[in-house]
């Protein structure tokens, strides 16, 4: 008996496959009340609801699982056994599954193109690069960076950024700016640069 020579994409629990089929119908966003009927979106994990993150979490596992057997050549491309415990892998895993999920059940081969140059790469990319070499088999590594994260959110640096915040928005008050007539005028003298900038008369005058 031979092993198969690749691996079938694990298949989306029921209501992640129902969400993904409610997204690809055409205009489901401006449908109003249709829409309800989607009980969350996968690719944006942190809004779901408990019912459907109880079946995406283990769904999301089985693809890490596939993922590291089918491209996780190279040991800083393999997703680590804690992802859970990051959550920018969480946010980018469920992307990379619902995208590749809905690129299987498209008509033609084009999604799985973009999915393989595009999608996969671009994750493995960011995941090493924030990674790093943290996270061998068997050991965790805690956020480098929880110090900055917990001075920021500290009652010290929230009030000092308040202050910061109320001062400008004082300032803009009392003097408003008044807006120019295109984006392009803030670098331009208030003329737009397509055009030229027409002369003062009085200075012309006095010239």
């Amino acid at each position: 008996m031979t092993a198969d020579l690749v691996r079938v994409f694990p298949p989306p629990p029921r209501w992640v496959r129902h969400a993904l089929e409610q997204s690809a119908t055409p205009g489901w966003a401006d449908r109003g009340p249709d829409t309800a009927r989607i009980p969350g979106r996968p690719w944006d994990p942190a809004g779901c609801p408990a019912q459907l993150r109880g079946q995406l979490w283990p769904w999301l596992d089985d693809v890490a699982a596939w993922v590291n057997h089918e491209y996780g050549w190279q040991t800083a491309h393999v997703i680590p056994a804690c992802w859970p415990r990051h959550p920018h892998l969480v946010h980018e895993l469920a992307v990379l599954a619902c995208l590749r999920a809905a690129a299987a059940e498209a008509s033609g081969p084009q999604p799985l193109e973009d999915w393989h140059r595009y999608t996969l790469p671009g994750f493995l990319a960011r995941m090493t690069d924030r990674l790093g070499i943290g996270c061998p088999p068997g050991r965790h590594t805690d956020w480098p960076a929880r110090s900055r994260h917990t001075e920021y959110a500290s009652p010290e640096a929230a009030d000092a950024r308040s202050q910061l915040f109320e001062a400008d928005a004082g300032a803009s008050g009392s003097t408003p700016t008044p807006w120019p007539a295109h984006p392009d005028a803030v670098a331009h003298g208030g003329h737009r640069r397509d055009r030229p900038a027409f002369p003062d008369p009085d200075k012309e005058g006095a010239s």
